[in-house]
């Protein structure tokens, strides 16, 4: 057991939600919950009435890496330094602004949300070193049941259970083909992979992205099937790097996405400058 695990069997996931959330992020799993939040937002992209916003208003294709950089820096700094802390009311301020310019559904709204809280407990499941414990899983999902409240959405689930099925539910429902549907979620595809491969090879890597997505989402997305033994290869892949995780050391220190060095912002970068903006009040 790590020393994380144990500060958390300490704590109480209705009133410590938000320091079990940071243990969980930055300290026992930071990068699998990374990945796990990156394929939620990719999961998003299913829905057309969510991509054909991004998609209408531009900026998400005509800079990619910008968008993705935004969205991680205001939930990074809201979950690093809490939601009642300066900088995660003015991240919070900053979302709430940025939604606030358009006409978004509290069914769509409600929806991303979910994917926040189910596909992390997914993911340790399928690839992590361990599932999340019954306390985790109740600590992030009162976490985010507090920041979707924060955020103006109505109807929150009350507990993990129920945002599973909603989530589930409004797949079943709403998930369909749409060319904003491909537009948004190649462009995001190929960014993912960039960050690993050179860009000469991100070809060559998508069908490794087309192996973690399920038959509905790849049929939303209008991606190709990747071969068996890929998909395979893949899963096994990271059920191996989950078992060499469980023999080595656990992390020493936190490690803080809000402190990582990136191409968007090479200085310091202003939670004010985070996002978009609507025409004629500043650049997007």
């Amino acid at each position: 057991m790590s020393r994380w695990t144990e500060e958390i069997e300490q704590l109480d996931s209705s009133t410590d939600y938000e320091r079990i959330v940071f243990l969980l992020g930055s300290c026992e799993f930071a990068w699998d919950i990374e990945k796990a939040l990156e394929f939620a937002l990719f999961r998003t992209y299913g829905v057309p009435s969510i991509s054909g916003l991004l998609s209408r208003t531009g900026a998400f294709l005509s800079n990619t890496r910008k968008r993705y950089d935004d969205t991680e820096l205001l939930l990074s700094e809201i979950s690093e330094n809490g939601q009642d802390s300066a900088r995660g009311r003015a991240s919070l301020a900053r979302i709430n602004a940025m939604h606030g310019h358009y006409r978004i559904s509290n069914a769509d709204m409600l929806y991303v949300l979910t994917t926040f809280v189910v596909e992390p407990v997914r993911w340790l499941e399928r690839f992590g070193h361990r599932p999340m414990t019954r306390k985790e899983r109740e600590a992030w999902t009162n976490y985010h049941r507090a920041l979707g409240s924060r955020m103006g959405i109505d109807t929150i689930p009350e507990d993990y259970e129920a945002f599973d099925a909603y989530g589930r539910a409004y797949e079943e429902a709403h998930y369909c083909y749409a060319n904003s549907n491909a537009e948004v979620g190649e462009a995001t595809r190929d960014l993912l992979l960039s960050f690993y491969l050179p860009k000469w090879f991100v070809p060559l890597g998508r069908p490794i992205v087309h192996a973690l997505c399920d038959p509905p989402l790849r049929a939303a997305m209008g991606f190709r099937s990747p071969p068996a033994w890929l998909e395979r290869f893949v899963l096994k892949g990271l059920q191996v790097r989950a078992a060499l995780l469980r023999r080595l050391p656990g992390r020493r220190r936190p490690r803080l996405i809000t402190a990582r060095r990136r191409p968007t912002y090479p200085g310091v970068y202003s939670i004010a400058e985070l996002g978009t903006f609507p025409k004629g009040s500043k650049e997007t």
